[in-house]
């Protein structure tokens, strides 16, 4: 007994003397089957022991660096050059390898619930799963997380599509990668990382928020909610629960559906919360190297009364900005998806949220390097979430092959550019004719409908549906309605029945020629 409590003493002392050494890890972004960014620097850190010495190994490079005081690391190596799958080496106390490693191209896919929306829950869903044996395809899931100070490290898992991973992937982002593989035979990396019913703000930084004057407003209202919360949780655990409960108890004796369980309070670590999703889901992920981002986001700040479609002229540029900054990589390639058409096509013209938002969203087009995907053809007026995330992938695509791969195609639909008032009409001219401009089909137009979507107004700013006709690049506008017209507004509605289309396939931009208040805007 004596001689093994001298021994644990010795070694007690060899440990304090000697400390063990920390284990070299790389950040949760590089595993097996990862596709690393070609004609890029690629960028590759993790941690280890503070002074560690690491070594990164790649086909024809050889690179060191050391770990700093906290064990963080990074190298940054030069473009690689490999033909076919390669592994990754790094060294250090210890060694990882990493297998089936690509070059190719990165696409980073954020967003809501939209962007979440799986393959398997998709239109024809069964043979797109059958079909998905693409091995240069490969897709990475971040782990959804949440946190109130920015991480370092982040879960993710990268697979080769195939029929058996396919099926549970972002629906938008797979379609998106597939067309683009399809058109260029380049590798492509697929990185979801996203979170439905979240608004935008929860995917910027706080210091990007305090910078606006919006921002610093949904910061102190959080405050608020905070300050508020123990009390909150307190009386949704101790009143709203019990009180629910009693109505479940209630519902099963009656042999009725019991009613669905009460949300409960917003508190610090909410995926809603300023911030939290950036802290824990994108923040983690820089720098990766990677083309460049699509997002789908919106349906959450179209139904805040605050913050909505107004701050989201703000919000939305200013996180684009954040993201571009903070990964180093200048203005790089970012589109999105307009809101899809949702809810009853509407009796009569009037206010529509969504309608405002989607102005947000194609403003957010002056900023360099951006696209716009319409969806406003493709929805469903009984379900936020439409299956035909085909097309919505596939006009991504084309605005990418467009824009960054500079294949000859078109990928945007006709936009309003000016009007000129003829009497009692009215003649918009457009952009992106692209062939000509013609009534399309869609679910709430089909062919030969009239030309739809159309609204006039007079200096009494009522709004009235008009009468609409192509003439050649041009569209002429008017109604019996209004003998001195002054504006005009198309596809201005949650669920507009619009069908203006140009040769390419493509719908027309929801637009308006007037400045007049909107409902989202504020008054004072």
């Amino acid at each position: 007994m004596h001689e093994a409590r001298t021994m644990i003493g010795v070694l007690l002392a060899l440990a304090l003397v000697c400390p063990g050494r920390a284990a070299v890890e790389l950040n949760g972004m590089f595993g097996d089957n990862m596709v690393l960014q070609r004609d890029a620097e690629v960028p590759i850190w993790g941690t280890a022991a503070a002074g560690e010495r690491i070594i990164v190994r790649v086909p024809g490079q050889r690179a060191t660096t050391v770990a700093a005081d906290d064990g963080r690391w990074m190298i940054r190596l030069d473009p690689i050059e490999a033909d076919g799958p390669f592994e990754v080496r790094v060294d250090g106390e210890n060694r990882i390898e990493l297998s089936n490693v690509l070059l190719g191209d990165v696409w980073i896919c954020s967003g809501q619930s939209n962007m979440v929306w799986p393959v398997n829950r998709s239109r024809n869903a069964e043979s797109e799963i059958a079909s998905a044996d693409s091995p240069l395809i490969r897709l990475c899931q971040i782990q959804r997380a949440t946190a109130e100070e920015p991480l370092r490290d982040v879960a993710a898992t990268w697979s080769i599509c195939s029929p058996e991973t396919v099926g549970g992937f972002s629906a938008v982002a797979y379609f998106f990668g597939r067309a683009i593989h399809e058109a260029t035979g380049v590798p492509i990396g697929l990185v979801s990382t996203n979170w439905g019913g979240t608004p935008v703000e929860a995917w910027m930084s706080t210091e990007a928020l305090e910078a606006l004057d919006v921002g610093r407003a949904i910061l102190a209202s959080w405050d608020e909610r905070l300050a508020a919360y123990p009390a909150a949780l307190e009386k949704y655990q101790n009143e709203t629960l019990r009180a629910w409960e009693a109505k479940v108890a209630e519902a099963r004796e009656a042999g009725q559906t019991p009613p669905a369980r009460p949300r409960a309070p917003a508190g610090p670590t909410s995926p809603v919360r300023p911030g939290n999703l950036f802290n824990a889901m994108v923040h983690p992920i820089i720098p990766f190297a990677m083309t460049g981002a699509i997002w789908y986001q919106g349906e959450a700040n179209a139904h805040d009364r605050v913050n909505g479609a107004w701050a989201y002229r703000t919000l939305f540029p200013a996180m684009i900005r954040d993201w571009r900054k903070r990964w180093g990589q200048g203005d790089f390639p970012f589109a999105w998806v307009s809101l899809a058409n949702f809810r009853a096509v509407p009796e009569e013209p009037g206010d529509s949220a969504w309608a405002e938002l989607r102005e947000a969203q194609t403003k957010a087009l002056s900023l360099p390097s951006t696209g716009q995907a319409l969806a406003i053809d493709v929805g469903e007026a009984d379900n936020i979430h439409p299956r035909d995330k085909q097309t919505v992938g596939r006009r991504l695509a084309l605005w990418a092959l467009a824009t960054v791969y500079e294949q000859d195609c078109v990928w945007q639909g006709p936009s309003f550019r000016e009007m000129k008032i003829e009497r009692r009409r009215i003649r918009l001219s457009v952009d992106h004719v692209d062939g000509g401009l013609r009534r399309g089909v869609t679910t709430n137009a089909p062919y030969p409908s009239p030309l739809l979507g159309f609204q006039i107004a007079g200096a009494n700013r009522r709004w009235v549906w008009a009468d609409a006709r192509i003439e050649g690049d041009t569209v002429v506008v008017w109604s019996d309605e209004v003998d001195e017209p002054v504006a005009v507004r198309y596809a201005w509605a949650d669920n507009p029945a619009c069908n203006l289309y140009n040769d390419a396939g493509l719908p027309a931009v929801p637009f308006r020629t007037d400045d007049w208040p909107l409902s989202s805007q504020p008054t004072e």
